[in-house]
């Protein structure tokens, strides 16, 4: 059974190749953080190398071993996870890579294939990605390679072309909170509200009931922002310091944080528009209700704007003191002050 939820575009391609036999050896799954990928490719290889009909059954020690990441012949290739200081690792290495293209080279030791799941595949170094593209380029034997990516755009463009792409879209909230109650027995007002925080993304949603200080900290952002919309230049400028110093220990958690802000920012237009019903902070309504009246259309507009080309000139390798400090003049402050009055 494929656990994968909500994609069944995706699953149905991937069945209809495993059926016919005209699975590619490479795939590039593309989609939002937490939207399913790396579900759907550990499903893929507990098919490749499931012990029953139907597969993936889920039950087998095959399926079993995958699930939880001790089969032998299935490898994650990435950031080393979720922990604290995998997130500080800034690239792929390819010292990483060359060890795969070594595995890849051995037979299966325990299943039917050997499946390669590179994380993050945009994280690549650029050394790392033209190591990987010789493997790709020279497939060999019952290997599979399930390249998982949120910035497609940041990859080789001759990686890319050497994947059958695949696309993972966002779900809507109904699926989502319909899921969570069914699934996994969320009582109602939660998982409404996780629904809704998760953008389409089931993956964060069952993060963030798993994990309660997801939550806690998301409050804390959502404080610290509202804090910031009030505060002077010299506090802006301190906090675009502390910023600049947390992205170079934790990139992903900065982006995160700036995600959290697009989401703020969007909720906040919708309000200034009377689509109330549409927000994603919906436990903030009247928050941002209030912070809606303070701003002009445009100053909304503009501050979406500005923490978009932020994010573009953080995955740039922008320097991040000067890319905060800009983002903290952009911000207008509550009350209405556009920046060119503020210079």
């Amino acid at each position: 059974m494929w656990q994968v939820v909500g994609q069944s575009r995706a699953v149905s391609l991937l069945e209809n190749s495993l059926k016919k036999g005209t699975l590619a050896h490479a795939y590039l799954l593309v989609g939002p953080p937490h939207v399913g990928k790396k579900t759907l490719a550990l499903n893929l290889a507990q098919a490749l190398n499931c012990k029953k009909d139907n597969p993936p059954c889920g039950e087998c020690p095959s399926c079993v071993k995958i699930a939880s990441l001790k089969h032998a012949d299935v490898q994650i290739i990435g950031l080393d996870g979720d922990s604290i200081e995998a997130s500080k690792q800034a690239e792929i290495s390819i010292d990483q890579v060359r060890e795969l293209q070594h595995s890849s080279n051995l037979p299966p030791f325990e299943g039917e294939y050997k499946v390669f799941i590179i994380d993050e595949a945009e994280l690549l170094s650029h050394e790392a990605a033209n190591c990987l593209l010789k493997t790709l380029e020279e497939p060999v034997g019952k290997v599979v390679f399930l390249l998982l990516t949120s910035s497609e755009r940041l990859l080789l463009q001759t990686i890319v072309s050497r994947c059958q792409r695949i696309e993972l879209t966002p779900l809507p909230a109904s699926t989502i909170e319909e899921a969570l109650r069914e699934r996994w027995g969320v009582e109602p007002q939660k998982a409404h509200l996780l629904s809704k925080l998760s953008q389409g993304r089931l993956g964060w949603a069952l993060l963030a009931l798993a994990d309660e200080s997801l939550l806690s900290e998301r409050l804390e952002r959502i404080e610290r922002l509202i804090a910031l919309l009030n505060a002077n230049y010299e506090e802006r400028f301190v906090y675009s310091s502390e910023l600049a110093t947390e992205f170079s220990r934790n990139r992903r958690a900065i982006f995160e944080l700036l995600e959290l802000w697009l989401g703020w920012w969007r909720d906040m237009l919708l309000s200034k528009l009377g689509l109330s019903d549409n927000i994603i902070n919906i436990d903030f309504q009247s928050e941002l209700s209030d912070l809606a009246c303070s701003y002009s259309l445009s100053e909304i507009r503009e501050s979406i704007g500005a923490i978009k080309r932020a994010c573009e000139a953080l995955s740039k390798n922008a320097n991040p003191q000067l890319v905060f400090e800009v983002l903290m003049l952009d911000l207008p402050k509550k009350g209405g002050q556009s920046r060119e009055s503020r210079l």
